[in-house]
């Protein structure tokens, strides 16, 4: 049990990688105008246009929040219990924003389909995105477990 931890976060600091930067979703604008956004091409976009306080805030939640937890717990899963009781309480929290950014895409794609205006489909830095969240997860809770059943 204790080699489930590390390779798990192995596999979602890879998939949290490709999520960040492959296409998340694909829209069509009447059959010639199509646009394929990854995570950090939509913060930039947002950047670049005039809308820096949302890159930001996107930018946090999206990015650094979920980088900043990934390193968190590749450091409870590589060390001892020390490190375990060291971790901090929000850590905890920020597992229930988790799939917010998952949610956020599917309801672009189900918002883009029901238009009319334009058709939308999932690519796979969404898919790879979710898989991190999903491995992310998995991992704090066997880390919990393991710290409770110390």
């Amino acid at each position: 049990m204790r080699l489930a931890p590390p390779i798990l976060l192995f596999v979602a600091t890879v998939a949290f990688a490709l999520g960040v930067t492959l296409p998340l979703i694909r829209v069509e604008r009447l059959y010639f105008f199509t646009e394929e956004p990854s995570l950090t091409g939509m913060v930039a976009a947002l950047w670049q246009g005039g809308d820096p306080l949302l890159a930001i805030i996107i930018a946090l939640f999206s990015i650094a929040f979920p980088a900043v937890k990934l390193m968190l717990l590749h450091v409870a899963a590589h060390s001892g219990r020390a490190a375990h009781d060291r971790l901090p309480a929000w850590l905890r929290g920020l597992s229930n924003w988790s799939m917010l950014d998952v949610v956020l895409v599917a309801l672009v794609i189900f918002a883009a389909k029901t238009s009319g205006l334009a058709a939308a489909f999932t690519k796979p830095g969404l898919w790879f995105f979710a898989l991190s969240v999903v491995l992310t997860v998995a991992v704090s809770a066997l880390l919990r477990r393991e710290q409770s059943g110390s």
